[in-house]
């Protein structure tokens, strides 16, 4: 399943979805009517628009896990070099003190303190000596024990860390795998849908419309991107030998199944099935441009149907003359091809920057 992502969401969408990821629970699956025509399996559509919002929210699940588990193992490094610097000066201090006890046995350390009075000089002096000798021999000792016990509660923390983190690693082993079924079960499912849309092109018969489940369109934009997840493949007027003359339109790399949207307001002006473009919709709009939707595993709406912006028109599919799933999208001047602009220049026109 293809993840990469061109068109970036507001911040704050997606913080919404990566919550929603992980509180919400699996939608249930879209309903679908099967038009006029429909293949042997009308429920495709339908399970593939089910299985693509799984494998979304699973992939959703799977990246907070992801890094999560990151920053778990972060604070276990920081601990360690936290652990490793308070031992080495455990160390060190102990190591003083060792220095400290071999110098008071050289300058006397080993007589008593009455010889040594009999045997100093100034026994006041000798005295403020070793009061100030054993402050600090107290100092040292209670940093040194300062630092253990400091070092202590760092080795409990990290051994509460490396719990978290194995933990945090099999939560994220176990989403992997999740993700991995559902991708596993959308990809059968993706091309059970083809295997019916390339029956219906080859009978010369397309399945009606399929009426699928779609999120509410919340945005107030006039314009929207055809699709919502995708990499720009062939670009406009490039050439190639896949075509009889340069390419028509603007290719976006998706999946079979992925949901394709209305660029914008408009009427569906036709649903054609067979030909290069294989399962197509045209939409006229307000402005009086076309706009094209080609290369369809299915269609979800009818011919005459007024649709709004980010409404579904159809399945991205492989159908008609094409060498892999994608969206083959045009931008006309009038429903006849040939009158085809630049789709990028005529998006990014009206504030869709791809």
């Amino acid at each position: 399943m293809r993840l990469s992502h061109r068109g970036a969401r507001h911040p704050l969408v997606a913080v919404t979805l990566l919550l929603c990821a992980l509180l919400c629970p699996t939608p249930a699956g879209a309903s679908e009517e099967p038009g006029e025509g429909a293949g042997d399996g009308p429920g495709a559509s339908a399970e593939v628009a089910r299985l693509y919002e799984e494998a979304s929210l699973a992939t959703a699940r799977y990246e907070v896990g992801r890094y999560a588990a990151e920053a778990q193992r972060a604070k276990v490094r920081k601990l360690n070099r936290l652990l490793k610097k308070k031992r080495r000066a455990a160390d060190a201090l102990h190591a003083d003190l060792g220095r400290l006890a071999n110098a008071q046995y050289r300058s006397g350390g080993a007589l008593s303190q009455a010889a040594q009075l009999l045997l100093a000089e100034s026994p006041e002096e000798l005295m403020r000596g070793r009061r100030l000798l054993r402050q600090a021999d107290l100092a040292a000792t209670h940093t040194v024990d300062k630092t253990r016990r400091a070092a202590a509660r760092l080795a409990d923390a990290k051994r509460t860390a490396d719990r978290a983190e194995r933990t945090l690693d099999r939560r994220s082993e176990h989403l992997a795998e999740l993700k991995r079924g559902i991708e596993s079960k959308l990809e059968a499912a993706q091309w059970t849908l083809q295997g019916e849309a390339d029956r219906a092109v080859a009978a010369g018969q397309c399945r009606g419309a399929v009426r699928l489940d779609q999120p509410e369109t919340v945005s107030t934009r006039a314009w929207t991107a055809p699709v919502e997840t995708y990499e720009l493949s062939a670009g406009f007027d490039s050439a190639g030998g896949r075509w009889s003359h340069r390419h028509t339109g603007q290719d976006f790399a998706v999946g079979i199944g992925a949901p394709v949207r209305s660029v914008g307001a408009g009427r569906v002006v036709s649903v054609s099935c067979g030909g290069a473009f294989g399962i197509a919709v045209l939409v006229e709009h307000e402005d009086g441009y076309y706009t094209q939707y080609a290369h369809l595993a299915a269609v979800t709406v009818d011919q005459g149907e007024r649709v709004d912006p980010g409404q579904w028109v159809g399945q991205a599919g492989t159908t008609g003359n094409s060498t892999g799933p994608h969206l083959h999208f045009e931008v006309r001047l009038t429903p006849q091809l040939g009158s085809g602009v630049d789709p990028v220049e005529w998006l990014d026109e009206r504030g869709v920057r791809l």
